[in-house]
């Protein structure tokens, strides 16, 4: 997506680019072309930062990067430096794991931009998700297997787990959670409650396309004791559904 208009002629503009789930070559022709155009780019943690060598030697880059509890700059602060730099006349990328509009605020920086007057572009990028399944062999959807497949956030602003239970505890359905392991025994019970069996197959997936990648097979009932048994911490996806019964061998 590309916003013009003559109000915002007048200042630089935005890229928001999806820099894919880590490995760099998954990143998008068009998303590398306009790093090579940056004259700014501010990134996250996510960001595998051999990216960053597309862009101009003079190109400046600022890191904004967010782990669990920890936040180098609070979102108001970022969707601000977005807005200055742009309002400077630079053109700016920023620089986001997976896709801009999938779990990433993505959505809460256009807004801001817009407000302010400023262009925007939206280069989408490989979700961790699919990064995952690929990296793993498994499918998201599947004739036989799953018809469906939801992306959940595993916890709100507040880090309260508040899912719809029973829509999520459905037969021949994918379920991929962001952003929940630290709510995984009330992400079990829950969907367990709602009807999903427990020996529901389920998976731990660090990391996925990196380098250090790992996936814990298990099932709905054994993910809090899987999780603490490999002592999995984020960034990590949860993964429940029959799809993982087609997990490549030797993984």
């Amino acid at each position: 997506m590309k916003t013009d208009s003559a109000t915002n002629s007048r200042y630089g503009r935005v890229a928001l680019v999806g820099a894919g789930p880590g490995d760099p070559e998954l990143i998008t022709l068009k998303g590398a072309r306009l790093l090579r155009e940056a004259e700014v780019v501010i990134y996250d943690n996510l960001v595998d930062e051999r990216l960053l060598d597309l862009a101009a030697p003079d190109a400046e880059r600022v890191f904004v990067g967010k782990m669990t509890s920890m936040h180098t700059l609070p979102q108001e602060e970022i969707s601000t430096l977005l807005v200055s730099r742009a309002l400077a006349g630079k053109f700016v990328v920023r620089l986001k794991g997976g896709d801009p509009f999938v779990f990433a605020r993505g959505g809460e920086e256009m807004a801001a931009l817009l407000a302010a007057g400023i262009a925007v572009e939206i280069v989408p990028g490989v979700t961790a998700a699919m990064g995952a399944a690929a990296s793993f062999g498994f499918p998201l959807t599947h004739r036989d297997l799953a018809q469906s497949c939801v992306f959940v956030t595993g916890h709100l602003q507040d880090n309260s787990v508040d899912l719809n239970w029973p829509a999520l505890a459905q037969t021949n359905q994918t379920i991929v959670i962001y952003m929940g392991i630290t709510g995984l025994e009330t992400i079990s019970a829950g969907l367990q409650a709602a009807g999903l069996a427990g020996d529901t197959p389920a998976a731990l997936i660090y990391r996925a396309t990196w380098p250090a990648e790992k996936i814990y097979p298990c099932s709905l009932a054994t993910l809090p004791e899987t999780a603490h048994k490999y002592a999995v911490k984020p960034p990590a996806l949860i993964v429940i559904g029959q799809v993982l019964t087609m997990i490549s061998a030797g993984t």
